[in-house]
């Protein structure tokens, strides 16, 4: 074989070869792209948010966070309703106007980042004031501190809080 012949074959495998490997880049790349889902969509696949999820399709509110918004949700982690009395608990499953009351406490209109709140006090979904501060990039809720903040949805943010704030008696 001559040096032209067996540089023309070689060229000829690193040319498939390379081919190969872009094409299998490609379509991987392509296949993990995913677009945002809605707020409701998104507490619903965060695993740490199981409860949370399950109490909104119980007080009718996930219809809501699926269509409207944008929203911010301050959203109570799985462990912090597990830090909540069973006598509340029970008392607000009892009660389907009082679970609404909670649940739409933690949430605001609009769609504020980590990075733009202030310290301040915002309206939430149920007409009473929550008290929000920040220092650095630390975030707090009133007594709750945000754990993960930011998760975006294609109509809001959430950020997961690890204390489920009871709004003050009307």
């Amino acid at each position: 074989m001559t040096p032209t012949t067996f540089a023309s074959k070689l060229s000829r495998r690193a040319l498939v070869a390379c081919a190969a490997i872009g094409f299998a880049a490609l379509s991987t790349g392509c296949a993990t792209v995913s677009a945002p889902t809605d707020v409701a969509s998104t507490i619903a696949k965060t695993p740490s948010l199981s409860t949370l999820s399950g109490l909104l399709a119980s007080a009718g509110l996930t219809e809501t966070l699926k269509t409207g918004g944008p929203y911010t949700v301050f959203a109570p982690s799985d462990d912090a309703f597990k830090a909540v009395p069973a006598k509340t608990m029970d008392d607000l499953a009892k009660h389907p106007e009082k679970l609404k009351d909670v649940l739409t406490y933690h949430v605001l209109n609009g769609q504020s980042n980590a990075a733009s709140i202030k310290n301040s006090k915002v309206k939430t979904l149920n007409g009473a004031d929550l008290e929000l501060s920040k220092a650095g990039d630390f975030v707090t809720v009133e007594s709750a501190a945000v754990t993960t903040a930011d998760v975006t949805a294609s109509n809001g943010v959430v950020h997961i809080i690890d204390t489920v704030l009871l709004p003050p008696k009307k």
